[in-house]
């Protein structure tokens, strides 16, 4: 299923076009309607290849909603991941949680009738549970990264004991001291300067900017809609970290941040640390781009909902973080085993078509040591197109590639029949 998938990364993606012929597209049907072949079963067998992988790491659970199926309303299907990040390194570990989003019309005004638990915006701290698995697995230190949307009071209130959080804020609440988040941090002192690169984004080019760095603690009152029944605690004390541009380019709008966080932020060097971490956050947009415009193109799926359609998402979802993991190790940064994303068997076929595909010159030769990722990146790069001259492979050639190897290995493994 996934080598057929690969092969029709880049373009719509239907189960006809997957199977390759009539037998084919009989059998993926056959999978997408099993019900033996359970979303949950799915997301389980990722989540324990992410979980193999944490041990002993700051792991950032990073969290988002994308659409896939949504009109001008917000009505429609959309799907919510969860991936873990190494915090050091930046590394794509893999998938950790996903959960599908049903909206329909005439929602808005019964809102404010749901408690919480009923509410769409449980999937913050659903997401913040499932990361919890992390910790359990051995990871030093799990952080949530959320953007605006997860800046909600029960999820800081109710988040669990052994993950941290760390949020954009959306809005400028009420502290216990009487003042507002926004204008207090105004009171506050610099504490020291930061320069990142901010990738390029809607209306605006990728840029080195200058941050000015303040932060300190506050404490926020529960709103005031909010009841104290189900253990609403008065108030929750957190760290606000906020980073300001200095001297944006002329026309441009300066980045800030106000970010939240259960952190303990005792310098410069831990308010520069907590920016970083939410710098990563972009991960999950590289991983939408992946599944959508730069990859799979996954908002074309053909699919009905209520199974089918959720468990190809599904698929693809896991795919893309493979493509994502091999484009950020085409140089052996990381230095990760081939075995963080593929099987041991894959290796026999790899070290055939390297071979195969080396040439004379040091840039035609596979610089990478056997049974690193970096290897098969190479390897994925090179059967995609890429020359090993100009440029770097980006995830269309990764997908090609994979496209390739797979028809490949399905050669392979028939050699002998």
């Amino acid at each position: 299923m996934y080598g057929r998938l690969v092969g029709y990364g880049g373009g719509s993606v239907s189960v006809t076009r997957l199977g390759g012929d009539r037998a084919g597209e009989m059998r993926i049907t056959r999978f997408l309607h099993n019900p033996k072949v359970t979303l949950s079963a799915m997301i389980s067998a990722a989540r324990a290849r992410t979980c193999g992988q944490v041990g002993g790491r700051h792991v950032l659970a990073i969290q988002d909603t994308s659409a896939l199926r949504v009109d001008e309303k917000g009505v429609g299907l959309s799907f919510h991941p969860v991936i873990a990040v190494d915090a050091n390194t930046g590394a794509t570990l893999g998938l950790v949680d996903n959960l599908f989003l049903t909206r329909q019309g005439g929602e808005r005004e019964k809102r404010r009738q749901k408690t919480f638990e009923e509410k769409d915006s449980r999937r913050w701290l659903a997401g913040a549970e499932s990361a919890s698995a992390l910790a359990q697995a051995g990871a030093i230190c799990v952080t949530i990264v959320e953007d605006r949307e997860g800046d909600i009071y029960e999820c800081f209130a109710f988040k669990p004991a052994n993950v941290e959080k760390l949020v954009r804020a959306a809005q400028d609440r009420s502290l216990v001291d009487g003042d507002l988040l926004f204008s207090k941090a105004e009171t506050w002192d610099e504490a020291g300067r930061m320069t990142v690169e901010l990738p390029a984004a809607p209306g605006r080019k990728a840029r080195k900017a200058e941050l000015s760095i303040r932060f300190g603690k506050v404490e926020i009152k529960r709103p005031k809609h909010r009841a104290a029944n189900g253990g609403l605690p008065a108030a929750i004390s957190v760290t606000l970290v906020i980073g300001r541009e200095i001297d944006p380019p002329a026309g441009e709008e300066p980045a800030l941040w106000f970010l939240l966080t259960t952190h303990q932020v005792n310098d410069i060097a831990d308010a520069r640390r907590i920016i970083g971490f939410y710098r990563l956050r972009w991960t999950i947009e590289q991983l939408f781009r992946t599944m959508k415009t730069k990859g799979f193109d996954v908002e074309a799926l053909r699919q009905e909902e209520d199974g089918p359609l959720e468990k190809l998402v599904t698929v693809i979802l896991i795919a893309a973080i493979k493509v994502m993991q091999l484009v950020a190790e085409r140089e052996g940064e990381a230095k990760r085993p081939l075995r963080d994303v593929f099987d041991p068997d894959d290796l026999p076929v790899l070290e055939r078509v390297c071979q195969a595909l080396e040439g004379k010159t040091a840039k035609q030769k596979n610089p990478h040591p056997k049974g690193s990722l970096a290897y098969a990146a190479w390897v994925f790069a090179r059967l995609g197109g890429w020359t090993g001259y100009y440029g770097k492979p980006g995830p269309i050639v990764m997908i090609r590639g994979l496209t390739q190897f797979h028809a490949i290995k399905h050669g392979w493994s028939l050699r002998n029949v």
